[in-house]
């Protein structure tokens, strides 16, 4: 028997589509370009936008006889055993390669931006507290993992990460984002792309783009970024993932930007993607956002103008389960309304990605091998080292943190002794099984009242709710002052409760008015502080909150996003001294609870000034966190003059005068004097985390090109200018340690796709110090 040319592996993958779409009816085509979300709920709550509304009925037997191209979510639906889970994904793709003429399995997609979102999966930190981290080398590891663990039960596409910048804190997706900086942003989220792509994992770079621009920080409101803020802010992190980290898929957002919904249009999906970036994967629909084009954009009359609408701009594949893209879509084809071309064009896509995944072989085996452990020792292992890695100390004035050993504490909050506490809106306990309440956790979450209890065993520790996370009820505040009046410091324990579509203080839909803390979590604080007993806040949050209200009237104060199943451990070993906090601010802290939309990116009339009476300035700036030891930084910095395709090495050496290890985050900010348009009045463009042992020092250098520097200029642009500019090293955005001075000679240069992105960095070990 002769076999089929698409069925050859020595063919390249474009000769094997090339042939298998030549054999392929307009039927067989159109199938590969939907998803089928088997057991979707229709009734009560969604875990997507418009759920009940949106999902069409189908039937199964008859729909896979023509193929499919996904399957949304058969881990991330309801609970199920991850090992017959497996099985029965193995089974069900066993039916859909018979039911068809080619015997083609369907690629099988689940979300994992915070660990695979399986019941018994390991939910680690959120992507808020990767970076807090400032650790692209153990984010990758964690991609890395999830990346084993998805392809372990037969998941062939991952739905991370968020590329999403951080334009306005009250957005309630903000503990899904990375930060308020594109170039922390790209540098995470492109090494978390490398370790889930490293696992075999297709990794889709969402939201594609301008999702966290949303205007009044409302989920899915209009964008109304100018054209240098999109260039410049939002697009970097996806450019940088997909040139630095390999990503083969991409998400089209559900927002529209100065009125042209992101997934019908062909000026992002194509030109700029493709045309200019040369990306050649798949860009798939977030979920139901084709059918939004006609249901909330009304750009499309019907589900067939949606299609054609997407269809044209680039959007391939549509998510979660089929409607536009099935019935009406072959219809419209049919009668010359779409080219059957534009289903050609994103078949190829499909079926090239399914030919690099092994899903054209024809010994493929979706069976699984090996003993599935979703949350295994390792697993925990890393989620409890990048946790630890993610806690922020603030503010420490009196060196109240470490707690003694044997002194009396107080823990009071919501969120002491709730495991939910820990995990952001996308973790399954947090997505799903709130829907399942007979059902148990699955995975092991220490609170951190329980963290606390054995992290300090001769210290006795008392415990009071005293509200809930966002009720006004105040009957509580009695016995959390009466615990705390006994003791010997209070530890309060506040912050968020992650959810979906206000059912949570944060999370997709929880958007909230302002940042003050959630319902009456602020007064609880006053009560506890009026007591005059030495009170350390713990934010276990989604998003920052306004601190200024007691600022110099708290012991101490911690911040930790969402940490993870290994959080309360996390937050314990801070508070013990066992962790020597070293996580820095991904987001600025405000000092006040209106006043937004605003991050540290600003120009200088973002800045504060005589011409408001509202002061912007935060209380806790972008990259800021303190530490148990202390760090001694020495640079001749100097300054040089090159040209504007030119380079400069800048470097400092930090050594550890402290007693114990610990850890320093050196930050490069670029400040551009002048220029001919408004630039933010610092950015970050390099960073290193040092590790260092007491007396130990290290020399970073950053290799500086002029390329850093480039901006999108009043005519598109993206352009290198001659001048001064000044290169500062710093602790956080505003706490310089030592500056270089550059001048830029020259023409001015433009630059594109191929500019470069990253600022290298050398780390060499430094001599000891001699007496």
């Amino acid at each position: 028997m002769t076999t089929a040319p698409w069925r050859d592996p020595a063919l390249t993958a474009a000769a094997r589509v090339d042939d298998l779409l030549s054999r392929m009816t307009l039927e067989e085509k159109t199938a590969q370009l939907y998803g089928v979300w088997v057991g979707a709920s229709t009734d009560g709550d969604g875990v997507a936008p418009l759920q009940r509304e949106m999902t069409a009925e189908y039937d199964w037997d008859e729909l896979i006889t023509h193929g499919l191209g996904q399957l949304t979510r058969p881990f991330g639906t309801a609970p199920v055993d991850p090992a017959l889970g497996a099985q029965a994904l193995a089974r069900a793709q066993r039916r859909i390669a018979s039911s068809g003429r080619f015997g083609i399995p369907a690629l099988a997609h689940e979300e994992c931006l915070a660990g695979f979102t399986a019941w018994q999966a390991t939910a680690y930190p959120v992507p808020l507290a990767w970076g807090a981290a400032f650790d692209p080398p153990l984010v990758e590891e964690m991609g890395r993992h999830i990346g084993r663990d998805l392809r372990a039960v037969g998941v062939h596409q991952g739905l991370a990460p968020v590329l999403d910048v951080v334009r306005d804190p009250r957005w309630g997706r903000v503990e899904e984002t990375i930060g308020e900086d594109p170039y922390l942003v790209g540098t995470v989220g492109a090494a978390y792309v490398r370790g889930l792509e490293s696992a075999g994992v297709v990794a889709t770079l969402k939201h594609f783009a301008g999702y966290a621009s949303s205007a009044g920080a409302r989920n899915l409101a209009p964008v109304r970024a100018g054209v240098r803020e999109f260039a410049d802010v939002t697009l970097p992190p996806f450019e940088l993932a997909l040139r630095e980290g390999g990503a083969r898929s991409v998400m089209a957002a559900y927002t529209d930007t100065d009125g042209i919904p992101a997934s019908a249009d062909p000026g992002l999906l194509t030109e700029l993607l493709r045309d200019q970036w040369g990306f050649t994967g798949t860009v798939v629909a977030d979920y139901f956002g084709v059918g939004f084009l006609q249901t909330q954009h009304r750009v499309a009359g019907t589900e067939a103008e949606a299609a054609h609408a997407a269809l044209a701009a680039g959007l391939d594949v549509e998510l979660p389960t089929l409607k536009c893209y099935g019935k009406p879509l072959l219809e419209a084809v049919r009668a010359g309304e779409i080219a059957e071309e534009l289903i050609d064009r994103a078949a190829r896509r499909v079926l090239l990605q399914k030919c690099e995944l092994g899903l054209l072989d024809e010994d493929w085996d979706p069976e699984p091998t090996g003993r599935i452990d979703l949350d295994s020792t390792a697993n925990r292992a890393l989620a409890r080292r990048l946790a630890e890695r993610s806690v922020v100390l603030l503010d420490n004035p009196d060196g109240v943190l470490p707690l003694s050993p044997d002194t009396r504490i107080a823990v009071v909050g919501p969120r002491a002794a709730d495991a939910l506490a820990m995990l952001g809106c996308y973790s399954f306990p947090s997505h799903v099984l709130t829907h399942h309440p007979d059902i148990p956790m699955g995975i092991e979450i220490p609170t951190v009242l329980e963290a606390l209890r054995g992290e300090l065993p001769d210290a006795k520790v008392t415990f009071a709710e005293g509200c809930g996370v966002d009720t006004p009820d105040t009957g509580g505040f009695e016995e959390a002052v009466a615990r705390t009046a006994e003791a010997d410091v209070c530890v309060a324990v506040l912050g968020d409760r992650a959810g979906l579509f206000g059912r949570g203080t944060s999370g997709e839909g929880c958007d909230a008015t302002d940042l003050r803390l959630p319902g009456v979590q602020g007064e609880l604080l006053d009560a506890l502080v009026a007591t005059g007993v030495p009170v350390v806040l713990v934010l276990l949050t989604g998003r920052p909150y306004a601190l200024g209200r007691w600022h110099g009237r708290l012991a101490a104060s911690v911040q930790a996003f969402f940490p993870g199943e290994e959080g309360g451990p996390a937050v314990a070993g801070v508070l013990s001294g066992r962790v020597n906090p070293s996580g820095r601010l991904p987001v600025s802290v405000p000092q006040e609870p209106g006043g937004q939309p605003w991050t540290y990116l600003q120009p200088p009339l973002g800045l504060a000034g005589e011409v408001s009476n509202l002061d912007p300035t935060p209380l806790y700036p972008f990259g800021h966190g303190r530490s148990y030891t202390t760090f001694a930084w020495e640079s001749a910095a100097g300054g040089a003059e090159i040209t504007t395709d030119g380079s400069y090495d800048v470097s400092v050496a930090v050594r550890n005068t402290g007693d114990r290890a610990g850890a320093e985050v050196v930050q490069l900010y670029l400040h551009d004097p002048v220029a001919t348009v408004t630039r933010p009045d610092v950015r970050l463009i390099g960073y290193q985390r040092l590790e260092l042992a007491p007396g130990e020092a290290s020399r970073v250098t950053f290799r500086f090109h002029a390329d850093h520097s480039a901006f999108t200029d009043r005519t598109g642009r993206r352009v290198v200018e001659p001048g001064a500019l000044e290169l500062r090293l710093a602790a956080s955005s505003t706490d310089v340690r030592h500056t270089a001075r550059l001048t830029l000679t020259g023409p001015v240069r433009e630059v594109g796709a191929d500019r470069r992105l990253r600022c290298e960095t050398e780390v060499e070990p430094e001599a000891e110090e001699t007496a």
